[in-house]
């Protein structure tokens, strides 16, 4: 007889407090929470983690070894489970392989239609894959780019050779390459290359027939600077090291094949066509577009090929990706546009009693767009699975058959079951979310006063159209516009064009030694604080050098791996996972060794280290909504929103000369009642004279803002217009407008 309910008991997966709660099967659950308060710990480590678990245990050694491994939660019981689907927030990602077409296999459809119908035939369809040798690009390699020198910034045309004019490592005076300019007569040393004559100039630079025009002809051998940078830099194939790495960033830039033009195949796959297009142009056609066009593809020997691929072009379009092309790459994927791309797949599953899990889906959806999000869900539960979704957005909640409240506050004020029941009750209920649902954030009437204007100029990125736009100094300006509207590709142009510190929802780092007190710059400060009281050295005091438990290396564990088994993780019996020698843990401020520091709260650490400079930088961190994070949290374990917050908290701290500082939708991730304690942050670069400009559709920050720049009026080709600039009190006749009357 099948469960009716997910029973869990005594679950105590990070801050659950032996939680016991029931959730209906074959239900749309919504599950809300201040931030830190739980909800992914029940939800994703407890719920989804045992059923990812149990279902790898039923395949053979072979097959487990090359599954995503799960952590088995800390619970007593937990039953009624299904085969489990993760849909989270993080991006795609891949490589400068993988694009939309490939990750939702359209690519693999669309491959084979050509090698069967193209004109002239083909054959194989790999002969359509940039992937495979027989289809790709020879000269870029199927990757549609090429790097290429960016010879503007290799000279200062304001300097002399003596003077270092050539900006290149090693090709400064008295540098390895220097002589081979300057010592072989062909150039004045020490006059200004802005009063050379062009020719010499492209004689320095490009050698070969150019360096014909020089009174004294160089050695036979002689290279140009940027044929002897390309040779030393871009032509070899040895692992690079960070120098050349770095060096390669700062003097190239990316450029569209000269052969392909992007198409990323070979001469022959570009030029075989399917009612008179070749695959290129298809793939470069928004998908709703392309759809349109392959209901002229008539012949039934493709019939099945045809069916199968609009099939998954409709489920696109369904939610809200018809704007997409299928040549983007996936690593120019938001975050909310990573997910629903997933979801993509499912949508044509027949498949049953399944158990869905999704992460913030609203993330990166304009008001207007989640009306198409809210249906998917009901989709996917009206086939007969369970749909258990984490979200802070009030438009979801409403659509939910039950709502489980986890608080009531973060970290170790949370962990346990408020509430339980119907959105109408919630509104009812004296939880944190109820109270949040009942306030709203007042429009701005009378914005700050603007120090200047910052130009982005003739912008033509992805769907901007020839944009100029002026955005006001010193002031709160915030990008709104439904999804694929622009806004991204607005704030890449901004960004490009100007000098921006970018706050984004990127991992900070990938090292699990890394913790929010180590990126801020805290943690010398808490070092230094125990050095003092101890009379030892400060590196004493930190688990990556002199003070580690030399078993662990400061890890707190040791890692076994077992193969094909999830490998284990063991407290290490030398320092029980305290991660210091025994004579450093000797040692206390306020009763607390250093060990005891880590795993103290950043809140709780408030109070309880005497120093001035530790406290403001902890404060910091309380401030963005992070108060519940434990000293010692590795960054690799923080959420996108988390990690944007620690970068808001580290640049804080910064008293710098007034600068430009773009984010990336940094409500993410944000409990309702949290926004207003980042509007503060906000606020508080404002006042340091800072520019700030935000990517947003959480409303409150958009009524907050003292600038709006409203793009459109629809996705991809359908977008890219400047609809409205000015004062948010003003806007009108715009979707944004019209979620600003409604919200």
């Amino acid at each position: 007889m099948p469960e009716h309910a997910i029973r869990i008991r005594g679950a105590r997966t990070n801050n659950l407090k032996h939680l016991d709660v029931d959730i209906p099967r074959g239900r749309l659950v919504v599950f809300v929470g201040v931030s830190g308060s739980g909800k992914s710990s029940l939800v994703f480590e407890t719920i989804a983690a045992e059923a990812g678990y149990q279902l790898n245990e039923t395949f053979p050694p072979f097959v487990r070894n090359r599954l995503p491994k799960w952590a088995r939660p800390e619970a007593e019981k937990i039953e009624g489970l299904s085969p489990v689907v993760v849909i989270d927030q993080r991006r795609i990602g891949g490589n400068a392989r993988s694009t939309v077409g490939t990750i939702t296999d359209t690519w693999t459809y669309l491959r084979l239609l050509f090698s069967r119908i193209s004109s002239p035939h083909m054959g194989e369809s790999n002969h359509f894959s940039f992937n495979d040798p027989a289809g790709m690009c020879p000269t870029c390699s199927g990757l549609g780019e090429v790097v290429v020198s960016a010879v503007d910034r290799f000279l200062d045309l304001d300097r002399s050779l003596a003077q270092g004019a050539i900006l290149l490592p090693g090709f400064g005076n008295g540098s390895y390459w220097y002589s081979q300019y300057a010592d072989i007569g062909s150039f004045e040393c020490d006059t200004p290359l802005r009063d050379w004559t062009e020719a010499e100039r492209e004689a320095l630079l490009y050698g070969g027939e150019h360096a014909a025009c020089l009174g004294t002809r160089p050695p036979k051998d002689y290279e140009g600077v940027v044929e002897r940078f390309e040779r030393i830099y871009l032509h070899t194939a040895d692992n690079l090291s960070d120098r050349k790495r770095e060096t390669i960033s700062r003097f190239t830039r990316s450029g569209i094949c000269p052969d392909c033009h992007g198409d990323r195949l070979n001469e022959a796959s570009r030029t075989a066509t399917v009612l008179g297009h070749p695959i290129g142009e298809l793939a470069r056609m928004e998908v709703t577009e392309l759809v349109g066009l392959l209901e002229r593809v008539t012949d039934p020997a493709v019939a099945p090929v045809v069916a199968a691929l609009t099939e998954r072009l409709r489920a696109m379009i369904s939610i809200g990706l018809g704007y997409l092309h299928l040549g983007r790459a996936t690593t120019s994927l938001s975050g909310g546009e990573s997910q629903r791309i997933k979801t993509v797949k499912h949508l044509g599953s027949s498949l049953i009693e399944m158990l869905y899990v999704f992460d913030e889906p609203t993330v990166g959806l304009h008001p207007h767009d989640i009306a198409s999000m809210a249906t998917l869900l009901r989709q996917l539960r009206d086939k007969g699975n369970s749909v258990l979704v984490v979200e802070h957005d009030p438009a979801v909640m409403a659509i939910a058959d039950q709502i489980v409240e986890i608080g009531p506050d973060a970290g170790t004020s949370g962990g346990e079951l408020v509430f339980q029941g119907t959105f109408d009750e919630l509104r009812t209920a004296r939880t944190a979310t109820s109270t949040a649902l009942g306030s709203r954030t007042p429009i701005t009437t009378d914005p700050r006063t603007a120090t200047g204007t910052i130009t982005v100029a003739n912008a033509t990125r992805n769907n901007l159209r020839n944009l100029t736009v002026d955005i006001p100094g010193g002031v709160l300006t915030v990008l709104t516009g439904v999804a694929g509207s622009g806004k991204s590709s607005l704030a890449a142009e901004l960004i490009a064009q100007h000098d921006a510190v970018v706050i984004d929802q990127k991992p900070v780092s990938t090292n699990r030694r890394s913790t929010p007190v180590t990126y801020t710059g805290i943690a010398t400060a808490i070092r230094r604080l125990f050095a003092e009281r101890s009379g030892l050295p400060a590196s004493r005091f930190s688990a990556n050098s002199d003070g580690a438990c030399p078993d662990c290396k400061g890890l707190g564990i040791i890692y076994t791996d077992l193969a094909f088994m999830d490998g284990q993780e063991t407290i290490c019996e030398t320092c029980q996972g305290r991660r210091f020698t025994t004579d450093v843990l000797r040692h206390r401020v306020n009763g607390l060794s250093i060990a005891d520091i880590d795993n103290l709260t950043i809140t709780d650490a408030i109070g309880s280290l005497p120093n001035k400079q530790i406290r403001e930088g902890l404060l910091q961190l309380e401030r963005v909504g992070l108060g519940y994070l434990r000293l010692g949290q590795p960054l690799t374990t923080l959420s996108g929103g988390e990690c944007q917050r620690v970068k808001m908290a580290r640049e804080l701290h910064d008293t710098s000369e007034p600068a430009l500082y773009v984010l990336d939708e940094p409500t993410t991730g944000l409990h309702l009642r949290d926004v207003a304690a980042l509007l503060g942050i906000l606020d508080q670069l404002v006042g340091q004279r800072h520019t700030v400009v935000v990517i947003e559709h959480n409303l409150d920050v958009i009524r907050h803002a003292d600038w709006l720049i409203d793009l459109g009026p629809g996705p991809g080709r359908h977008g890219g217009q400047l609809l409205y600039q000015g004062p948010v009190a003003q806007i009108h006749g715009t979707p944004t407008a019209t979620a600003l009357q409604d919200g």
